[in-house]
């Protein structure tokens, strides 16, 4: 079993910061890209931004600039800087991994995609 355990969703102005944490527990062979997306009501969920094991950044475009992505794998953790919220940035933000897990039965890794329960972020103008 892997479980992701988000934290550090809120409620803030326009223009103030939040950071998002994420840990990745359960037995993981390896841990390979992670992220986080975010849901606003009536639409589809869409990747905020990701981090690959090497450490390599992606974002987008409504975000970049603002939004800081970083991992610690020694902790299996993810976070999520955001700065200047805007109130467009308002939105359920899900923790997401692809990882390496052992599946007993088949004697063998199997590569997973992982979410978690998500994190309630809103900003006001």
């Amino acid at each position: 079993q892997v479980h992701l355990v988000e934290s550090g969703g809120g409620l803030v102005q326009a223009g103030g910061s939040l950071r998002l944490s994420c840990v990745v527990s359960g037995t993981i062979f390896s841990l390979n890209s992670v992220g986080w997306y975010r849901q606003a009501p009536g639409k589809q969920r869409e990747l905020v931004a990701s981090i690959t094991s090497e450490g390599s950044p992606n974002y987008a475009d409504s975000v970049r600039g603002r939004f800081t992505i970083s991992r610690d794998n020694a902790k299996n953790a993810v976070y999520l800087q955001m700065n200047s919220l805007k109130p467009e940035d308002t939105a359920v933000y899900y923790c997401h991994c692809n990882a390496n897990v052992w599946v007993a039965y088949q004697s063998r890794q199997q590569r997973n995609d992982y979410w978690g329960q998500g994190t309630q972020v809103t900003v006001s103008s």
